[in-house]
């Protein structure tokens, strides 16, 4: 690790899930914290490591990978498995001694870690049913809103990765921590334009009514280009039939193949009606793909002009807006340039910077604490 003496070691017990973009965020933030002396303690969630993921962790020296088969909070009846996941974490704690704890979810929040708490808002039921449903969440989440604003209130530093994100938390959970917001970031070195072909892209989990995948496939028989999606298609049940003439459906693809995708795709679709941040689409940028996104406030927020927006239930309006792109080079040339130049803001290496002075303000906070607390 060049250059990673001259910073003093630091320990992070972080918990990430398997399921969907959260992996791919607390892999790159490793990553870019290998050159600062940080090591992590990493506990997976949500669903079995994928062979693929164990490889990407094992390739970093700076993370210890703990493998687990607990639920996630929004999974169907988690609450028996979220109490004995959170007694083990206490547990791996009091074994290891981290200096920070790292939580990418909510309930851990509460309970009683002995060291400094910074947890990230990366999505949440409340804000997904206010906009996916247009209503307040049915009593059947009352235990899960509970508990993710204990978790909530109890941590040391929110954070979010857009302004969007944590005025939703702010709002929903009466926060009254103190939060700030990190952008997330992409390696530009794993992202690259490759000569472009006539196909659209699409990608994530497309089982999730938040990424509104169904409205690209509603609009596919009025789209004059081959359409290609990527992703998880079933979950607990739900699945979105993706069987029309000009779809191609490519299945869950590791990285390099994600990657070698959008090198090729002249445009990306996701009509999103939640999407907190993002990954997918910053990946898209960075490729050379034109974006059409949903028109809601995060992504205007991220991508400002630098994307062509549409409405999130407007098929049609979508097939004209391909089709325009499609026909027009241009138009593609100059989107697809404002969106790469967009991309550049978000980097691993902004990322990093801001993360790194977030956990040594909680360091410094907890020790002007021991110092306060120590006899005259």
């Amino acid at each position: 690790m060049e250059g990673s003496a001259k910073y003093k070691p630091l320990r992070i017990l972080m918990n990430t899930d398997t399921v969907g973009g959260v992996w791919s965020y607390s892999l790159e933030l490793c990553r870019a914290l290998i050159p600062f002396n940080v090591q992590f303690i990493l506990v997976t969630t949500g669903a079995p490591v994928q062979p693929a993921q164990r490889k990407e962790a094992g390739q970093l020296q700076n993370v210890t990978l703990y493998e687990t088969d607990f639920l996630l909070e929004w999974m169907e009846a988690p609450w028996e498995s979220i109490d004995a996941s959170g007694e083990w974490l206490l547990q791996l704690e009091a074994a290891l001694q981290p200096d920070l704890i790292h939580l990418n979810s909510y309930a851990y929040g509460s309970l009683p870690w002995k060291a400094p708490v910074l947890m990230v808002a990366h999505s949440d039921v409340g804000s997904w049913w206010l906009e996916v449903k247009n209503e307040q969440p049915p009593a059947i989440w009352n235990e899960y809103h509970k508990r993710v604003s204990e978790g909530l209130n109890m941590a040391d530093l929110l954070i979010a990765p857009s302004q969007t994100m944590l005025d939703y938390i702010r709002d929903i959970y009466a926060v009254t921590t103190p939060g700030r917001v990190i952008y997330n970031g992409r390696s530009a070195e794993n992202f690259y334009p490759a000569e472009k072909e006539p196909f659209v892209f699409s990608m994530g989990r497309i089982w999730d009514e938040a990424k509104n995948i169904q409205l690209l496939t509603d609009a596919a028989p009025f789209i004059q280009s081959a359409i290609r999606l990527a992703g998880d298609n079933s979950f607990a049940g739900n699945n979105l039939d993706t069987k029309a003439g000009n779809v191609t459906y490519l299945g869950k693809l590791g990285a390099q193949e994600v990657a070698a995708q959008l090198s090729r795709a002249s445009v990306f679709v996701l009509p999103a009606k939640y999407e907190p941040f993002g990954l997918s689409v910053l990946e898209a940028a960075l490729s050379g793909c034109v974006l059409v996104l949903g028109n809601i406030n995060s992504l205007n927020e991220i991508w400002h002009n630098n994307a062509i927006y549409v409405d999130t239930g407007d098929a049609h309006a979508l097939a004209r807006t391909v089709n325009y792109i499609t026909n027009n080079k241009a138009v593609r040339l100059e989107y697809a340039q404002k969106a790469r130049s967009r991309a550049a803001r978000f980097t691993i290496g902004a990322m990093a910077e801001s993360y790194l002075l977030a956990y040594g303000g909680l360091l410094k906070q907890k020790t002007q604490t021991l110092q306060r607390k120590l006899p005259i």
